[in-house]
């Protein structure tokens, strides 16, 4: 899971967001948030700061899910990090 979890801030920072980031975090806040969901495509939102929040962009199956995108809203821009 290391791997993963490394993969997904090293998208985020490919993407050009500086701001310290946890895989692990980012993870396990997906998994919350996709417990007792039906199968389907979804758009969960978190707010970070009161001016930063992460947009992820989520295809949930049966047993999994797939993780296609994360978009950080800033006050600077929109750092958009593409999983697929």
């Amino acid at each position: 899971m290391e791997e993963f979890y490394k993969a997904i801030e090293n998208t985020l920072r490919s993407a050009g967001y500086t701001d310290a980031v946890d895989g692990e975090e980012i993870y396990d806040e997906i998994c919350d948030q996709m417990e007792g969901k039906e199968p389907g495509a979804y758009v969960f939102m978190s707010k970070k700061t009161d001016d930063t929040f992460f947009e992820y962009t989520i295809q949930i199956f049966e047993d999994n899910f797939n993780l296609s995108s994360i978009d950080v809203h800033t006050p600077s821009g929109v750092y958009h990090a593409d999983f697929d």
